[in-house]
């Protein structure tokens, strides 16, 4: 008998995961119980408020991540702006600090069990660093938080890597739902709940087989790469150039917490290098460059979650500001001031 178990987990979205109950159940019916669905959290059997209204959800077992079969991961639900601890940022980042990105990267390793994830679902995971290099798709609002954190965003409706499968939008979970149904147990149940429901999936399932297509690069995107500056090209020495050098101690106000990090920045033949220490972690800017009188860079952090977050700062005299950013995420303020 497959396993399908749902996690729920405070804030979750109900369509996400209801939707494949649904489709979930309907399979256990259609296949003469050749299936099991469950309701689970990390921590074990509780009342659950999701994200639409505080709805309660009744969860009735602990999430087992060596269970062959499959394990559903829906995303949040609230303001997809702003930080207030209602919103989806918020919600994703309490997530993260539970136990259940460990149960995940546990569930991952077994040849026997397929994580899949709606919406939101595939943040969660991905902000653990659990997607790192691997095609994914969330909601298109998240798609650059996507990225940020390493994964390789893929715009399609449902992606399948294998023991990976995400779907985008809200309602991809009917989409992810009745592929995986397909995928374990053929067409013909999909197809008579499909008409069940009276509802036809959307998309191609993108799957990294077949032929690669031509990579389509308008004229308007050469021009951006070639008047951007890369890492190694040199630009005219200004006075503001080395404005920015120095070793700076900074403070990052962060939706989660408030980080301190240590920057240096040295300018030598026209270059600009950097490098940020958090604790015992010392991480190299990535494509600094000088944008009027701002320095921006990229930088790929792993605490408190896994981002690549982009920096925006601008100095006057000993005194850094700016802001560091990821995706759909509330821009974190820098401040700081220089040491040396």
């Amino acid at each position: 008998m497959l396993s399908v178990q749902i996690v729920l987990f405070d804030g979750f979205d109900l369509l996400d995961a209801i939707a494949p109950y649904e489709v979930f159940c309907a399979a256990e019916m259609l296949t003469e119980n050749a299936l099991s669905v469950k309701l689970v959290t990390a921590e074990g059997p509780r009342s659950v408020s999701s994200g639409t209204n505080g709805l309660k959800i009744e969860a009735g077992d602990r999430l087992d991540p060596v269970r062959p079969g499959i394990i559903l991961v829906p995303g949040a639900s609230g303001p997809v702006e702003g930080d207030g601890p209602n919103s989806v940022p918020s919600i994703l980042g309490r997530t993260v600090h539970t136990a259940l990105p460990g149960i995940l990267g546990k569930a991952l390793e077994q040849k026997d069990v397929i994580v899949a994830t709606v919406c939101g679902g595939s943040l969660v995971l991905a902000m653990a660093g659990l997607l790192e290099g691997r095609p994914a798709v969330t909601n298109h609002l998240g798609m650059d938080l996507l990225g940020a954190t390493g994964a390789v965003p893929i715009p399609a409706r449902v992606v399948d890597d294998g023991n990976l499968v995400s779907g985008g939008g809200v309602t991809s979970g009917l989409d992810a739902a009745l592929y995986l149904v397909e995928r374990e147990f053929g067409p013909r149940i999909a197809h008579e709940i499909e008409r069940l429901f009276e509802y036809e999936r959307r998309g191609t399932v993108w799957r990294a087989t077949g032929m690669a297509p031509i990579p389509m690069t308008g004229g308007e995107q050469k021009a951006e790469k070639q008047a951007a500056i890369k890492v190694g090209t040199t630009t005219d020495k200004t006075q503001q150039e080395f404005a920015f050098d120095g070793d700076w101690d900074t403070t990052i106000a962060t939706p989660i917490g408030k980080l301190q990090v240590r920057l240096s920045i040295v300018t030598y033949n026209g270059v600009v290098h950097g490098k940020a220490v958090q604790g015992n972690e010392t991480v190299d800017f990535l494509d600094p460059v000088l944008q009027g009188d701002k320095l921006v860079w990229l930088l790929k952090i792993t605490k408190p979650m896994r981002l690549n977050l982009k920096f925006e700062v601008a100095v006057d005299g000993d005194q850094m500001t700016g802001v560091a950013k990821a995706g759909m995420l509330p821009a974190s303020k820098l401040t700081g001031r220089r040491i040396l």
